[in-house]
């Protein structure tokens, strides 16, 4: 491990705080639901640490920035805060910001562990300061891609915005389906508008719809569109990088937005301590909370941990990821190398396929496990 260029945290007995950064997207055009579910899960998590005697004494403290789904910023806050003298870095949802902030958090020798983003090189090169909760893109994509095969889905159109991010998510979908008889069309939404769309996937027979596009736009005009053509009532949306698990997705599309398929990060059951979790981000929230308000509470409950045990310089922390043993709200979190992964990995996080319930649209029904 290469020596840090800024000074790691100093270790302070007088019970000044130790300050943990935390990358969140609360402005637009970052996904601002997101980004509030994820600071809940985090600032929850500080508070109990807090509650139960903080770290050796010293209380807890999140230094919060937006980052906007902005890479430049994400990576200029990282910066900043590592002048700070944060212990280590947390948060963000965006996969394309963490990755900024992956790259600038390895070359100043700051422990990031990443909260939310899935794509898979969140570094160029394999690094030893930055971990990672959520399951890498090409693991959860690929269970998505067995769902579609498993309920007789194999000519799959993807409406997809140019991104590094949805450009990945359509690699791995025709990786994984092409040589189990699969065909992946793509529709470049750049160029489509939502008629357009529709006439595309009645020309090329696609049996499923799934949007690797933003929301509210173009995703919103998108699924009205083919929801009301009647030669597409039986064409399958989905969504799998997420989008009908926020309320303002059910907000946006009323019944329009149920039995969209999408990937979400939760065990058929949460530990006792997700169950309780649950409940106190449920009343913050005034909502049930999603699996990335989850995510936000396992990071810092993470950190907190190693913090305890190995104080707050920072190599010592970056170290220690291979030696985390925690259990968290959805399961016992430890960290490994996984094979085309270049951060430390939880390597079984939980996977679902769900969607929303016609019949009930604020309730979620689980279609497939991975």
């Amino acid at each position: 491990m290469s020596t840090p260029p800024w000074p790691p945290a100093a270790e302070r007995t007088d019970g000044s705080a130790v300050r943990i950064g935390a990358l969140v997207p609360l402005t637009r055009p970052g996904w601002v639901e997101a980004g509030h579910h994820l600071l809940a899960g985090l600032e929850l998590a500080v508070g109990d640490v807090n509650d139960a005697g903080g770290i050796a004494g010293r209380p807890l403290e999140l230094v919060v920035r937006d980052t906007a789904a902005d890479p430049d910023r994400a990576a200029a806050a990282v910066e900043e805060l590592a002048g700070l003298g944060v212990a280590a870095l947390a948060g963000e949802y965006h996969s394309v910001v963490a990755r900024a902030a992956a790259t600038r958090a390895d070359a100043l020798g700051l422990p990031y562990l990443c909260s939310s983003a899935v794509l898979d090189a969140l570094t160029e090169q394999p690094t030893e300061w930055v971990a990672r909760l959520s399951p890498p893109q090409s693991r959860g994509w690929r269970i998505y891609a067995d769902f579609l095969l498993g309920t007789g889905h194999s000519r799959i159109a993807v409406a997809a915005q140019p991104s590094v991010y949805w450009a990945s998510g359509t690699r791995i979908l025709r990786d994984h389906l092409t040589p189990r008889g699969g065909t992946v069309i793509e529709l470049d939404m750049s160029a489509l508008t939502p008629t357009a769309v529709r006439d595309e996937l009645v020309e090329h027979r696609a049996t499923a719809l799934l949007l690797l596009v933003g929301h509210p736009e173009p995703a919103v005009p998108l699924v009205r569109s083919v929801r009301r053509d009647e030669r597409l009532a039986e064409v399958l949306i989905g969504a799998p990088a997420g989008q009908p698990e926020f309320a303002e997705w059910t907000t946006s599309l009323g019944d329009d937005g149920a039995a969209i398929p999408f990937l979400r990060y939760l065990p058929e059951r949460l530990t006792p301590l997700g169950t309780r979790v649950g409940t106190t981000l449920s009343e913050r929230l005034a909502e049930a909370p999603s699996f990335v308000a989850f995510e936000g509470y396992d990071t810092v409950t993470v950190l907190a941990e190693v913090l305890r045990a190995q104080g707050t310089d920072r190599a010592r922390t970056a170290e220690s990821w291979p030696r985390v043993d925690v259990p968290g709200t959805r399961g016992r979190i430890r960290f490994s190398r996984v094979p085309g992964i270049s951060v430390w990995q939880w390597a079984v996080p939980p996977v679902q396929v769900v969607d929303r319930d016609p019949a009930h649209p604020d309730r979620f029904r689980i279609l497939h496990t991975g």
